[in-house]
């Protein structure tokens, strides 16, 4: 019966298919032409359909093919075989949870699991096993330290809450990655976390040794690509390493790319009758070029704009270049310049975090870092944040985060903008060194100064063969192995990130790199970021919102809120202010006008304390009845003063000594004999 056949066949795919819809449409395409129940063309059309239509997709295609084979109730039974094993599957998973949900031991299990490192053990074993050449295996690893102990693949509370945030993966005999946050880790404290990761990678390296043992492929062979030898020889007789060296010797982009057009051009007229060469020419001098200037600097120690190995290009820092602004800063190292803007806002206004980790849902310090395309002599349309602008932000962003100060000791949100408005090497490093100056500027109360270098490398055919530079630019990290960031203050390092095009770090080049990004740091923070700014301003700029704040007994904050928000409204609206108040009863009032705060938080004091017998209070008359006035003290918060209460002679009516708006002092008398407050006039001395 084909309702029957349609719902078995559907019912095979969805149970036997993992990876969502797009993994069952082999299947599905095997099981209906195989079926002859439509053909390709047909089936084509239908995933079209599938796409542009709301729902899942293979849900989709099923409902489609049902209909095209047995009608209505056809699409009925394929849709159900499809979506069946989906439902059973959920639902004892649900159970499941549901009732281990709060077990110490499920609980254990899931804050330890890190996605991260599993992704990236698993990817290496899954390579190392398959015919794909590969020079692995290797191994990652993730090390956190709570009260100067390291812990070895911390769980996400120790993750989150420690003082280093480090993950490193390695080779069995070098470092090829390192990544870390850290809370002013000692220099020397980190290479030692560097290394105890690096030690327990090579107890997974052996294990994954011992999977491709038993189920490892052969790898397969390949043809190289490289440039012909006898093709560089060729390229030297028309252009000599002499004269290659003069066209790369400059620090100066256009003119070298000018230099390098006239090489080109020259060694086409030469290759005119090898098409061969020709075809490989681009390539070819990109290769010269590269070979020129790493023998330049390994045996030569000289690099293309004639500083020494360790000497920083020239610096320049400035603030308050913006003058509207919260605050601002300008930081200039050589030919890489940044700008960077903070603003500053309430605590309402953090970033919201809708991400994976149910304990982080807000974002208090926001770092955003623009890379135009005129920063490096170029002009193509900007189309939103690309991998690079997301990468360096998110950088300088980790570097500032430890020296940042509490929201008890400063209630703000921040938010910092580096924008580069020349990039010629290690943007992310200026970004880091402007925005702590922009964040001083602004009188964001940092614990320390940071600032960040990078260090470059150049090796030659051994592993002692080797030059670490100093503070890289834009050649020297395009031509080289290394791009080896590290910020921090003068106690320790507070981020590092390592980009490298070799095939590993040895220990004796990491340990150099550090030392020589902390020197580094030191020499630009005393020599170029003091002289701008030496410590956070005392007060926040002119232009910045004022934070004052206050307590109160949470039972109270309905009181300000009012009725559907109508008293906390009113006060915002005639004070200037924005108002937030937390569920433990955490007052802030934000504004530019000092008057319309303090005008606020007496609102707020007025409205949650309880009214004292024989205290004077200031009030506006809001209305006036036959037998009295009413006087608002703030919005929300009325009292009423009986036409006895008014003036010390008898008057018939109130509006012969008081009339609306009018500003008055009353006394209270305590509750009168109906249990109300009573006040006075006429009794305020």
């Amino acid at each position: 019966m084909i309702y029957l056949e349609l719902f078995y066949i559907f019912l095979k795919i969805g149970a036997f298919t993992f990876g969502g819809g797009y993994a069952m449409l082999p299947l599905i395409q095997d099981e209906v032409i195989a079926h002859n129940w439509i053909d390709s063309q047909s089936l084509i059309d239908f995933i079209a359909v599938s796409e542009s239509t709301p729902g899942p997709f293979a849900v989709n295609i099923a409902t489609y093919v049902g209909a095209e084979v047995g009608g209505i109730f056809g699409s009925f039974c394929a849709t159900l075989g499809v979506i069946l094993p989906s439902f059973i599957i959920i639902l004892i998973v649900a159970k499941c949870f549901i009732q281990f949900q709060k077990s110490i031991v499920i609980k254990g299990c899931m804050s330890g699991l890190k996605p991260a490192v599993v992704g990236l053990i698993g990817s290496a074993i899954a390579t190392s096993i398959s015919d794909i050449p590969f020079d692995g295996p290797c191994a990652t690893t993730q090390i956190g330290m709570i009260d100067g102990e390291f812990i070895v693949n911390p769980s996400q509370a120790q993750w989150q809450d420690g003082d280093l945030q480090l993950t490193v993966a390695s080779t069995k005999q070098k470092v090829i990655m390192i990544e870390a946050g850290a809370n002013e880790i000692p220099e020397d404290k980190m290479i030692e976390a560097i290394y105890k990761a690096h030690d327990i990678n090579q107890t997974i390296i052996a294990f994954i040794d011992k999977i491709v043992a038993e189920v490892g492929k052969e790898k397969h062979s390949y043809v190289s690509c490289a440039v012909p030898a006898e093709m560089f020889e060729a390229m030297k007789q028309v252009v000599s390493p002499e004269e290659m060296e003069v066209a790369v010797f400059t620090d100066d982009k256009q003119t070298r790319e000018k230099n390098i057009d006239a090489v080109t051009e020259k060694m086409k007229e030469a290759f005119a009758d090898n098409e061969e060469w020709l075809a490989v020419l681009g390539e070819a001098v990109y290769q010269y070029q590269k070979k020129t200037v790493r023998k330049m600097i390994l045996k030569d120690h000289k690099r293309p704009d004639g500083r020494a190995i360790n000497q920083i290009r020239p610096l320049a820092a400035e603030v308050d270049i913006i003058p509207r602004v919260h605050g601002s800063a300008m930081f200039t190292r050589g030919q890489t310049q940044i700008c960077d803007v903070v603003t500053l806002a309430p605590l309402s206004e953090a970033q919201k975090v809708d991400g994976l980790d149910e304990n982080v849902t807000t974002k208090r310090y926001i770092h955003h870092y623009n890379f135009p395309s005129y920063s490096v002599g170029e002009t193509k349309p900007s189309r939103g944040p690309g991998r690079r602008e997301i990468g360096h932000g998110a950088l300088a962003e980790k570097a500032l985060v430890p020296v940042l100060p509490s929201e008890e000791e400063f209630p703000y949100a921040i938010r910092a903008v580096s924008e580069t408005f020349e990039s010629n090497g290690s943007t992310s490093m200026a970004s880091t060194c402007a925005s702590c100056m922009s964040l001083m500027a602004a009188g964001v109360p940092i614990k320390r100064m940071v600032a960040g270098i990078s260090c470059g490398l150049v090796t030659g055919e051994t592993d002692d063969d080797y030059i670490v530079l100093t503070d890289i630019q834009g050649l020297e990290d395009f031509f080289g192995d290394m791009d080896f960031k590290v910020t921090g203050t003068t106690e320790g390092i507070t981020a590092i990130q390592m980009d490298i095009k070799i095939h590993g770090l040895t220990r004796p080049i990491v340990e150099e790199a550090i030392r020589r990004t902390r020197e580094a740091r030191l020499f630009i923070m005393d020599t170029c970021m003091k002289p701008a700014i030496a410590e956070p301003r005392k007060t926040v700029g002119e232009y910045a919102p004022k934070i004052i704040q206050t307590s109160i007994d949470p039972a109270k904050i309905g009181e300000v809120v009012g009725q559907r928000g109508k008293t906390i409204n009113a006060i915002i609206d005639e004070c200037g202010v924005k108002i937030d108040i937390t569920d433990d009863g955490f007052v802030s009032v934000c504004g530019v006008e000092q008057a319309g705060m303090d005008k606020a938080m007496k609102y707020i004091k007025t409205i949650v304390e309880d009214f004292e017998e024989g205290k004077i209070y200031e009030g506006k008359v809001v209305s006036i009845k036959e037998f009295g006035a009413f006087i608002e003290f703030a919005p929300g918060k009325e009292g009423m003063v009986h036409i006895s209460k008014i003036s010390k002679e008898r008057i018939n009516r109130v509006e012969d000594v008081l009339t609306l708006g009018d500003h008055v002092k009353v006394i209270c008398l305590g509750k009168d004999k109906m249990g109300r407050m009573s006040f006075s006039i006429k009794d305020v001395r």
